[in-house]
């Protein structure tokens, strides 16, 4: 097989390649350029590359903490330990990757500087938010520069003509939602942990949350980035527009590629009308498959809940022990349950929805259903699911897993892992957005042997993610892939897929300074 040259071309500061095509005769001769080939001479191309510069810590000198100094301010940049340990945790297992030297930047221009420091002299340069991860999208696995965005927390302009907001990438999720709901507008992805992530780490990991199933996710929000690249040169990646069919979409490329290919530093995004009611009923489930099962009937009926969560007997009762002034009674033989929300603005079509739901779920073998009354019942069920994951991780060691499939595929889905637990000898914690079908699995060690949980848990997560995959789904719904699920991306996708993205990675940054150790392994 024929490869044909690459030649570099200069872009601006940064190099791309380019493939030389092949000749008529090549064409005609059956001869032309295989891509898989080609994509794999670029990805090889970077790794060579990559080696040649060796992208390391160890390039720190004390002449560039002088000159990062001199950047950000001496109040700005950090280099003990306990500043650096701080910096080098997200909420992903127990995992702790110190950077070298922790920087705060105050604007994009400090932000661009420091990443032309970096690239010159082939430091990691990894960008941190709320540290609230759960995949470690902001560990600083190759140490390197922590560059925390914490400095770009203002919400710069909301313009209430055009339902759009612009903000700084540090801005506490639930803030900005708080702060558009005071002028009647509406925000609506809500991740668990709103209270302290931040927009930019949403964007960078495409979050998701309870009302992703009506609303959608991150991505199907934001309009328009400020980014500052891998060289220092600073774009913007879309319009301010509602639609967009001009070249390729940078905006969405950019939205979940978890830091990787840029740092963002101001976010453009859309909003929408708030709604003014809301109804929230609790259902409890006799048997876990069948909460599963409800979910797409409940579609197939043809209602879209603003919510719909499953919360397996584990989830429930384990949360309920570690959160205060939450009280619900649970039959012994209640095995799961389903929260269900639906909004608008015209309460008798959503008690004419909330009868619906209850028509649906009268076939399956559920006990009574719990209607919240009052802001105070709804805000203690809300607090109840959202605390599930902190709940899980205060009760055990343990491994979280984001999978998400086809609603309807969601019973077999739980039932495997539940055979899969059994099969290596580990109990599962399951729940999450079913009516999207996003489940979490908290794989939780409980008294299994170390040697066990280092040997056979890995493979049992393979098979569930090859369980996932086999019915259509996919590794990660909203957590990203990051640290911990990178080596199991070829679950998902074919080596010309995984060479595809390399490639693009390869083009943003080709000296894969920008949080090495990501989405695939540096080399």
């Amino acid at each position: 097989m024929q490869l044909f040259p690459l030649s570099a071309i200069s872009f601006g500061s940064a190099v791309l390649l380019a493939a030389k095509p092949p000749t008529q005769k090549d064409a005609t001769s059956h001869r032309g350029w295989d891509w898989l080939v080609q994509l794999k001479y670029i990805v090889l191309l970077q790794h060579n590359f990559t080696k040649m510069h060796q992208v390391s810590a160890a390039n720190i000198t004390p002449e560039i903490i002088s000159e990062l100094s001199s950047i950000v301010g001496e109040s700005y940049i950090f280099l003990d330990q306990e500043t650096r340990n701080r910096y080098g945790h997200d909420e992903t297992e127990d995992f702790i990757f110190p950077p070298s030297v922790v920087l705060k930047p105050g604007s994009t221009s400090e932000v661009s500087e420091i990443a032309k420091i970096c690239n010159q002299n082939c430091i990691p340069l990894t960008a941190i938010g709320g540290q609230t991860g759960l995949s470690g999208g902001a560990l600083c696995v190759y140490q390197g520069v922590g560059l925390s965005m914490e400095r770009f927390n203002k919400i710069i302009h909301i313009d209430e003509k055009n339902l759009q907001i612009t903000t700084e990438p540090a801005v506490i999720t639930q803030v900005l939602r708080e702060t558009v709901a005071e002028r009647g507008l509406f925000y609506p992805p809500d991740p668990s942990s709103q209270g302290s992530c931040t927009i930019g780490g949403n964007v960078a990991e495409n979050a998701g949350g309870a009302r992703a199933v009506k609303y959608g996710v991150t991505k199907d929000y934001v309009l328009n980035l400020e980014v500052v690249l891998a060289n220092g040169d600073i774009i913007w990646t879309g319009a301010n527009t509602l639609k967009n069919s001009t070249g390729y979409n940078l905006t969405q490329l950019m939205v979940g590629s978890e830091g990787t290919l840029g740092i963002i530093t101001k976010i453009v995004m859309k909003l929408l009308p708030a709604n003014n009611h809301n109804i929230l009923m609790l259902v409890p489930f006799f048997d876990a498959a069948q909460a599963c099962e409800a979910v797409a009937e409940i579609f197939r009926a043809g209602i879209t809940p603003s919510a719909l969560e499953f919360m397996e007997r584990d989830a429930i009762d384990w949360t309920l022990r570690y959160v205060d002034h939450v009280s619900l009674v649970i039959k012994d033989d209640v095995r799961a349950h389903l929260l269900i929300e639906v909004d608008g603005n015209h309460l008798d079509v959503l008690f004419s929805d909330a009868e619906k739901i209850s028509m649906v779920l009268e076939k399956f073998n559920i006990d009574e259903i719990l209607f919240a009354d009052t802001e105070d019942q709804k805000n203690a069920l809300w607090k109840l699911r959202r605390a599930v994951g902190e709940a899980v991780k205060s009760n055990s060691v343990y491994k979280e897993e984001d999978t998400v499939v086809p609603r309807y595929e969601l019973p077999t889905l739980l039932k495997g892992i539940k055979a899969i637990g059994n099969k290596y000898g580990f109990k599962s914690v399951c729940y999450g957005h079913a009516g999207d079908g996003n489940l979490h699995v908290n794989i939780v060690k409980g008294d299994m042997s170390d040697k066990n949980w280092e040997t056979e848990i890995p493979k049992g997560i393979r098979e569930i993610f090859e369980l996932t995959v086999a019915l259509k789904g996919t590794l990660s719904g909203e957590h990203g892939i990051g640290y911990v699920q990178k080596d199991f991306m070829d679950i998902a996708f074919s080596e010309t897929q995984l060479a595809l993205m390399k490639a693009i990675k390869f083009s943003f940054d080709p000296n894969g300074i920008l949080n090495p150790g990501k989405i695939f392994p540096l080399s």
